[in-house]
């Protein structure tokens, strides 16, 4: 998806859970050279987290990718809690999206999620299993690859609600597998995801910081 600059009333409103501060001169610049080019593309992500500090986590992660020159960031979701998935003996997850216009490809965006993972000291071990921080891309404009390492959209985002909640508050309309975020979010139990409040005033506040 091509993306054009935002409007000024889009960017006022650009994140549900803060009100960033203006940017400053060099960051401004660093946005308009995402927005001069003219392969800019509409990108989101998913984020996770349970162990450690998740909200610290994600707000270190948001702040690399606000001041990446490659990165327009957009719109945030709330920070919903959510139980585990797949192993249940573990800590509540947090999870939230974002959404973004980027010049980068998928796979230098994939390497950026890789090492802003790496820097929140993720280790990988058993799948499902806890983690510090987690980025998935979800979706990169309309584009569908299916290689190893990289699959988007996200191949089971869709059975997901702690994919979908978050994603469906910045993006409700977004096609997934010919159907909207929304439409797919209908069709799932909850299974006791729900907004978190304090966490979500708290990212706000480090965002903001």
């Amino acid at each position: 998806m091509r993306c054009s600059p935002p409007s000024r009333r889009s960017r006022a409103s650009s994140s549900r859970c803060a009100s960033p501060r203006p940017p400053s001169r060099r960051r401004s610049r660093r946005r308009a050279s995402v927005w001069a080019s003219s392969v800019a593309t509409e990108a989101t992500l998913a984020f996770g987290g349970n162990l450690g500090d998740p909200v610290a986590a994600f707000a270190a992660a948001l702040r690399s990718l606000r001041t990446h020159p490659g990165i327009a960031l957009g719109r945030l979701s709330s920070v919903w809690r959510t139980a585990p998935w797949g192993r249940t003996d573990q800590p509540e997850f947090l999870n939230m999206a974002a959404a973004m216009a980027t010049t980068l490809s998928p796979e230098d965006l994939l390497s950026l999620c890789l090492a802003l993972e790496q820097a929140a000291r993720r280790e990988r071990g058993e799948r499902w299993g806890p983690r510090t921080l987690d980025i998935d891309i979800l979706t990169y404009g309309t584009q569908t690859i299916d290689r190893e390492g990289l699959q988007i959209p996200h191949p089971r985002m869709s059975e997901r609600a702690f994919v979908l909640a978050p994603l469906a508050e910045i993006d409700p309309e977004r096609l997934v597998a010919g159907r909207a975020v929304a439409a797919h979010l209908a069709l799932l139990p909850d299974d006791g995801i729900r907004r978190d409040e304090a966490a979500t005033e708290r990212l706000s506040a480090l965002l903001a910081a």
